[in-house]
């Protein structure tokens, strides 16, 4: 696993975007200290079926009106994977539309358990190849800060965030 975590931080870093490593106890206050104000989220133990990643006592707004996600500067979602050799995340849709909190944003702050770190993109369909037959779901594939150069010169946040921040909640062995 270390070296997948390696070459997942490796990645993350040539496309710009920043990680910190956290334990359970301080997952919280590492939250607080990613986000910029006002900042929405979807509840993540939707994503990770564990109530210890709740955002119930940060300053993120959990379920925001449309009106607090127009207005929202940093936007807070589980990613059900990482992708090593990509630098990508998979971002499950849920009922409480986490691709709006992900995308409507200029700031996303995702999190991702360390232990959800695969290898490569193959591996990750694998993974997700029977959930999905089974729920019919689907997700956001995120590779870094929204970026396009439709027009010439690169433009980033046209399409996305024009920036991200990845919190690896590192596992108890």
């Amino acid at each position: 696993m270390a070296t997948t975590g390696s070459s997942f931080e490796r990645a993350l870093d040539e496309l710009g975007v920043s990680v910190t490593h956290v334990d359970r106890a301080e997952f919280r206050d590492e939250i607080e200290n990613a986000v910029d104000a006002p900042a929405v989220g979807v509840p993540l133990a939707e994503t990770f079926g564990d109530a210890a990643f709740s955002l119930a006592e940060t300053s993120v707004e959990v379920d925001p009106t449309p009106t607090a996600l127009r207005d929202a500067t940093t936007g807070v979602t589980g990613a059900q994977l990482g992708i090593a050799d990509y630098g990508t995340l998979v971002l499950a849709l849920t009922e409480q539309a986490s691709e709006l909190v992900s995308l409507f944003v200029e700031r996303h702050v995702a999190v991702v358990r360390a232990s959800g770190i695969v290898s490569e993109m193959d591996a990750a369909i694998e993974e997700l190849d029977e959930e999905f037959s089974e729920t019919r779901g689907s997700a956001i594939l995120a590779t870094g800060p929204s970026a396009t150069a439709d027009m010439g010169t690169l433009v980033k946040g046209a399409h996305g965030p024009r920036e991200v921040h990845v919190v690896l909640v590192e596992e108890d062995e």
